[in-house]
């Protein structure tokens, strides 16, 4: 399979090659106005984890001289002004690089950026945030300049970067399970272990708050937190809230994040709505108001929510995927159910272990004291700024 799809990518490129030239061309009569010591290329700057974790790697390159393109149409705008906070040059190309009907748009970008890069008067670092464009241009960018890549799971991407991984000088992952799933997925393509000793691990990480707000005793507060994609499984947190609700227990379930597209608010007239939030004292008040984060997906590399859950001293609930294993043991930081495919399990484990947290006090208080220490030894920002900071300067 490596073999076949680098071919299949070195034939792409003879038929690229013009566009590449023409880009080439455009950018020796347009050239950037500054020199960049690093280029970034992300896809989205709206709401997400994987953008949160973008725009703090985006505050550690714009220490130096740093330039964004965003190459994918955002949904919101709401995480636009940390990125544009972080001290980098923004530049939104999405509405030529993300253009199936002007697809050329696209094409002659890559030889444009990769000029822009080519003749940087020092040579350059290119970094690339889960980006399909990042991965396109690769090829076009000379050797001399270091590229690395960022991968949150297991996913399209993993597939996708295959034919490109001869241009990738490390390949960042925060997920130790993953970096193993990853490793045997080489092996079973037969693609060189050269890549696989290419990876390296960088933890997620968030600007953590030193104490943990005092628990409302009255209502005991469950929390889901994120979209609801396929792989989030919201409807198995709803059918939990339905189970409770019926039960007569004093639990509120709020949800965290904009799914409207998807859910009708209507319907649940048991479940809190909080819709998109942005501001962090908004963000951090809701975390400390709740119990539990209540975790159902279905996949994993290890959510930044958890973090956040567990730094405001939440237990966390969750399905035993990705790295959340690693730091969530029973009765000591929450609860890992017993299954991942079985809903109904899922679900009717979700409604004990959220009823043991409600009628344990004591527990509860030992868990939101455990995680709030756990967060602040394993979680804080200084290691990962350290790390992407020498990774951006090639060490």
């Amino acid at each position: 399979m490596y073999r076949l799809l680098l071919f299949k990518r070195q034939v792409e490129d003879v038929f690229i090659f013009p566009f590449i030239i023409l880009g080439r061309l455009i950018a020796v009569f347009k050239p950037l106005k500054k020199e960049f010591d690093i280029f970034l290329f992300f896809p989205f700057y709206h709401i997400g984890g994987a953008e949160k974790v973008h725009y703090e790697v985006a505050k550690v390159a714009g220490k130096k001289k740093a330039i964004i393109f965003f190459t994918k149409k955002s949904h919101n705008t709401l995480f636009l002004n940390q990125f544009q906070q972080s001290g980098c040059v923004i530049i939104d190309i999405s509405k030529w690089t993300d253009n199936k009907f002007f697809y050329f748009n696209n094409l002659i970008l890559r030889g444009i950026l990769s000029a822009y890069i080519n003749k940087q008067k020092k040579n350059t670092t290119v970094f690339n945030g889960q980006c399909n464009f990042g991965y396109k241009i690769s090829p076009w960018i000379k050797p001399a300049v270091p590229q690395y890549e960022l991968i949150h799971s297991f996913n399209t991407f993993s597939y996708i970067r295959i034919p490109f991984l001869p241009f990738i000088t490390k390949t960042v992952m925060i997920s130790k399970v993953r970096i193993e799933q990853h490793i045997n997925f080489y092996k079973e393509k037969d693609i060189p272990k050269e890549y696989a000793n290419r990876i390296v691990y960088i933890a997620n990480a968030i600007a953590l708050t030193s104490a943990t707000a005092q628990k409302n005793t009255d209502t005991f507060t469950v929390l889901f937190v994120g979209r609801n994609s396929p792989e989030k499984r919201l409807h198995l947190f709803l059918k939990t809230a339905q189970q409770l609700q019926h039960k007569k227990e004093n639990i509120k379930f709020e949800i965290l994040g904009d799914v409207s597209e998807s859910i009708d608010a209507a319907n649940y007239p048991y479940v809190k709505f909080h819709g998109n939030q942005n501001d962090t004292g908004i963000i951090n008040r809701i975390y400390s108001k709740a119990h539990a984060l209540l975790l159902t997906s279905s996949t994993e590399g290890f959510p930044m929510v958890v973090i956040e859950a567990m730094n405001n001293g939440c237990a966390i609930i969750a399905t035993p995927v990705g790295d959340i294993p690693l730091h969530i043991k029973n009765n000591e930081n929450g609860f890992l159910f017993t299954a991942v495919t079985d809903e109904i399990t899922i679900v009717n484990e979700a409604v004990d272990y959220i009823l043991q947290l409600k009628n344990n006090t004591a527990l509860c208080n030992s868990i939101s004291k455990n995680n709030s220490n756990y967060a602040l030894a394993n979680f804080g920002i200084t290691k990962f700024n350290e790390a992407y900071s020498k990774l951006l300067e090639g060490n």
